[in-house]
């Protein structure tokens, strides 16, 4: 019999029931949810009368309309009130944990669900978020749900789901000084596209990927969903298990150790089959940067953009961002740089951005906002004095939330304006109506911030 996926062993030991030649039932360990998506889910429930079938499966967070700044004092804007106020209710009417403003654990639920011990290897875990697939990062099968599969997980602790097909992406080699996780997977998608992944349930392996930090390993898998994939995830090994031992809700003790035992079996055995495989080489990466209005308009900073080549959605692109084909993308003035999103606002991240900036002041014309992903990210940025390195280089820390990613809260850029944003989609209009935005890792971003526009920092480094 040959050998299993990663994917194939977790999948397998979650399914509940299957029909033939259809869907089948998977049991879900975890359910995390957000303001956003969560209150037409309990409204659903409530008008069927049929109580939360496991409520201590389910953790919830304020995370996506929320402010970021003066978060002690109540909600300005209407919807973001009425919608966090929701999740207070529903929470406390159905005995759900909630990490609400002000709590010590609040953030967003992509940051919180790593950084409390919450998410763990070999778990089904999902969330009526797209970048859900974040935690697959622990070798977990995580992905985000509609509003309707959210009322099924509360109802019934299972979704109905149609299997995905399986493929490995694998990079290996050793990636080049001022090279980092953001820019491996803005370059696997700009080399496959945003639906080169579609069907697919995606292994990320190979030497490189291997070499990365927790931290790092949760930025590839948040973006696979960029590729079109219906998720991400990484073999679980001692960095995973080495981040998180001690963690709120890691297991203790005599289950630490029993826990271990069954995470080593979750890698893809060795002579597993995938649907698909693709190789890529680290030396082929540099820091990349985006230039369109999808995240697979992507470039290495050193090259020119592309030439459309009669592709009318192309030029359409390039005029939105008010480029033009085969220009250079360095030196290229900017307005604004955001980091933060669930894709890189961890304590990792700004250190690097700290390191990057300080002695140093920000340009004239940039405006930079800080945004950390969790409380507990903003308070060690503050215990290891990040705070004042990057208040003295004139970016401006603000308080946890989903921010500028996607402009459903008061952190929008300026129409025509753009920003070098860590986030992971650059949509017309997704920053802010009008805005423009180029997706990088955050050593770019943080150069761009002190320089006032596109550069490579590789040169910054020497």
């Amino acid at each position: 019999m040959a050998g299993k996926t990663l994917f194939d062993k977790i999948w397998d030991a979650h399914v509940v029931e299957a029909v033939p030649d259809g869907p089948q039932v998977l049991y879900i360990d975890r359910h995390l949810i957000h303001e956003v998506t969560s209150p037409q889910a309990f409204a659903g429930l409530e008008k069927r009368g049929i109580p939360l079938f496991r409520p201590q499966q389910t953790i919830a967070t304020a995370d996506h309309n929320v402010p970021t700044k003066n978060q002690h004092l109540p909600i300005n804007d209407p919807l973001s009130k009425s919608q966090v106020d929701a999740l207070i209710a529903n929470c406390a009417r159905h005995g759900v944990e909630l990490y609400g403003l002000g709590h010590p654990n609040q953030g967003i639920v992509h940051v919180i669900g790593p950084e409390l011990g919450i998410t763990q290897p070999g778990m089904t875990i999902v969330c009526g978020d797209s970048h859900t697939s974040t935690h697959g990062a622990f070798g977990c099968i995580a992905f985000g749900i509609g509003t309707s599969e959210v009322e099924q997980v509360f109802s019934t602790q299972c979704i109905l789901q149609t299997r995905p097909k399986t493929m490995r992406i694998k990079v290996n080699g050793s990636l080049a000084e001022g090279v980092g996780a953001k820019d491996i997977i803005l370059y696997i998608i700009a080399q496959i596209s945003t639906s080169g992944g579609t069907g697919y349930f995606v292994e990320f392996a190979g030497s490189a990927i291997e070499s990365l930090s927790m931290e790092g390993r949760m930025t590839v898998c948040n973006m696979s969903i960029e590729l079109g994939a219906r998720g991400g995830m990484i073999a679980p090994d001692e960095t995973t298990f080495a981040y998180m031992q001690g963690r709120d809700f890691a297991p203790k003790g005599e289950e630490w150790a029993k826990n271990m035992a069954f995470w080593k079996t979750l890698y893809t055995d060795e002579d597993a089959v995938f649907d698909k495989e693709i190789n890529f080489a680290a030396a082929d990466i540099e820091p990349m940067i985006t230039y369109g209005t999808n995240p697979a308009m992507g470039v290495g900073v050193s090259q020119p953009l592309p030439v459309a080549n009669g592709d009318p959605s192309f030029a359409k692109a390039l005029d939105y961002m008010q480029f033009a084909e085969g220009q250079p993308i360095l030196d290229q003035e900017v307005d604004f740089v955001f980091i933060g999103s669930c894709t890189n606002s961890r304590i990792e991240d700004l250190r690097e951005v700290a390191a990057l900036v300080k002695g140093r002041k920000k340009a004239a014309n940039i405006t930079a906002w800080i945004v950390p992903g969790s409380k507990r990210v903003e308070e060690q940025a503050k215990e290891e004095g990040l705070d004042k390195i990057l208040a003295e280089a004139g970016f401006e820390l603000r308080e946890p939330g989903c921010s500028a990613c996607l402009a459903m809260n008061e952190d929008k850029i300026p129409a025509g304006k753009y920003c070098v944003s860590t986030s992971n989609r650059n949509f017309e209009g997704r920053q802010g109506p009008g805005s423009r935005t180029l997706l990088a890792s955050p050593a770019t971003a943080a150069v761009a911030a002190i320089t006032g526009k596109i550069t490579d920092v590789r040169k910054f480094l020497n």
